[in-house]
């Protein structure tokens, strides 16, 4: 009875340890987590976990004593904070800002035909750039291209 709660016990410290281990980045490989990683830091990273785990620490304790003696960057999923808020959502605010941008500028332009259009209502003569601007908007699309052998 006492060899089966000590391979229970041991196997809960085995799958407490590998959960850990594909959590945390190898310092050296920095691609490998350590649990898939044969570097010397891996081993001996992989041996610090299982001690902390036989000397009854938590996985948190665990995490936590890691990202102090080896900095943030050896954890995969960083805590969320607000640098790494502000970099997650930096491409989301660029392109609002974009699009804003976008948007005004096409605003802008159909504000700047009705005061074209009102202009010539009232007999102002158009600028070279006015002209071209207004002639591209009043011709009409070319027809779509048919093959030779559609018929219309």
């Amino acid at each position: 009875m006492a060899t089966d709660d000590e391979s229970k016990k041991a196997q809960i410290v085995e799958a407490r340890a590998r959960n850990i281990s594909h959590n945390v980045r190898c310092t050296e490989c920095g691609s490998q987590s350590i649990e898939d990683s044969n570097a010397d830091v891996a081993v001996l990273l992989r041996k610090l976990i299982r001690d902390e785990i036989k000397s009854g620490k938590t996985d948190k304790d665990i995490y936590k004593k890691l990202e102090e003696e080896f900095g943030e960057t050896v954890l995969y999923a960083p805590k969320f904070d607000l640098q790494t808020a502000a970099l997650w959502l930096s491409p989301v605010i660029l392109a609002g800002a974009a699009a804003g941008v976008l948007a005004y500028q096409r605003h802008r332009q159909k504000t700047n035909v009705h005061i074209m259009a009102l202009n010539l209502v009232r007999g102002v003569p158009l600028t070279p750039k006015e002209k071209e601007t207004m002639l591209d908007l009043l011709t009409p699309p070319p027809p779509p291209r048919r093959w030779p052998w559609e018929r219309r």
